[in-house]
């Protein structure tokens, strides 16, 4: 049986697309191993998966100066060590990583062991990490076309990002049940993260009462962020955030309003939801979001309103903008080739083992 290593952590963003590679893996005879942090959400997630999981030391790599830095050398250098080790004892035929500075140990460790390494590029331009990584690798999958120009000439590979299958099974049924609402109204949710995006989440609630004229709203908030006295308004459902049941709020959704980190939006480009992107500032990020926005708003994927442009007013006229133009982006979307990257990533990791 063929065996493959993913690895990849310290964010969700890194290992769902590892979660949507897994079933597909499987039904073509791969064994498939997870090595990570020793505590990290990637731990967790593969676990549950029933994926056999390896921990080994990381540690953060940071581009401003930090005490940190000096002790978390030395845990990238133990976890180098020990990743070599172990995969010398593993002895998988390839490794795929989805990138984060987990992952750092585990490809550098691989190229000591000679064992062909896949890379999955998220952003459009490349992270600390899967700089460190690249000259490691033997293939280069992207989210964007953009990241291709960022990558050494010949080993980048235009796939998209590999989507859990899951979230094609939503209800539409299920998810208008869940908010209580009827279905007369088309639906927007608005979402920003995990731990929610404050400025987003005042200001949808600012213009809360000219958006219920048109919309019911789904609001994910974030944890913590919950307005009580908002509960019980009619069209107006909010959650701290959803897991199991986020399929069927998809499904719902006729619109979205989010930030703009890659993973979200290659899931909604895969559903084929019109959204308008808020991303993160260049003030509060190295700019990634930014340029991801970017990139979908000229495909035709989407709207994009800057933070430091963002107010009630310009909030609520971007969502009825978007909404009458709905169906050019719906169209756009639909005719995208690199909207799931499950079968671009698959053919690689074909092809890479083929040559071993």
């Amino acid at each position: 049986m063929k065996r493959i290593v993913l690895t990849g952590g310290g964010t969700a963003g890194h290992v769902t697309p590892n979660l949507a590679l897994l079933p597909h893996l499987r039904a073509e005879g791969w064994e498939v191993l997870y090595i990570g942090s020793e505590s990290g959400i990637e731990k967790t997630l593969m676990e549950q998966a029933g994926v056999p999981y390896y921990g080994i030391p990381t540690g953060k790599l940071r581009r401003y100066l930090s005490r940190q830095n000096i002790s978390d050398m030395f845990r990238v250098v133990q976890g180098v060590k020990e990743a070599r080790l172990l995969l010398k004892r593993l002895k998988p035929d390839l490794v795929f990583s989805k990138g984060g500075f987990v992952a750092v140990p585990v490809v550098l460790g691989a190229k000591r062991n000679k064992i062909p390494v896949i890379i999955h590029e998220s952003d459009i331009t490349p992270g600390l990490a899967n700089k460190i990584a690249m000259p490691s690798a033997k293939v280069i999958c992207t989210t964007f076309p953009e990241t291709l120009e960022y990558i050494p000439k010949g080993r980048g590979v235009y796939t998209g990002t590999p989507i859990r299958g899951e979230l094609f099974t939503g209800s539409r049924k299920k998810g208008l049940a869940a908010c209580g609402f009827d279905g007369k109204k088309p639906v927007l949710l608005q979402m920003g993260g995990s731990l929610g995006a404050v400025k987003l989440n005042n200001c949808l609630r600012d213009c809360l009462p000219a958006l219920l004229e048109t919309f019911d709203i789904v609001h994910l908030c974030g944890k913590g962020h919950l307005e009580t006295e908002l509960n019980g308004q009619q069209g107006y459902k909010q959650f701290e955030y959803v897991s199991d049941g986020l399929a069927d709020l998809f499904a719902a959704a006729d619109l979205i309003v989010s930030r703009a980190g890659s993973n979200s939006i290659s899931e909604f480009l895969a559903l084929e939801k019109p959204h308008l992107l808020i991303p993160l500032s260049a003030k509060a990020s190295r700019g990634d979001q930014i340029l991801n926005a970017a990139s979908f708003e000229k495909q035709g994927f989407a709207r994009v309103l800057q933070e430091e442009e963002l107010s009630p007013e310009m909030l609520l006229g971007n969502i009825q903008t978007l909404y009458e133009c709905r169906e050019k982006h719906t169209a756009a979307m639909r005719d995208c080739h690199g909207k799931n990257g499950v079968e671009g990533v698959m053919a690689q990791i074909r092809a890479v083992s083929s040559d071993i």
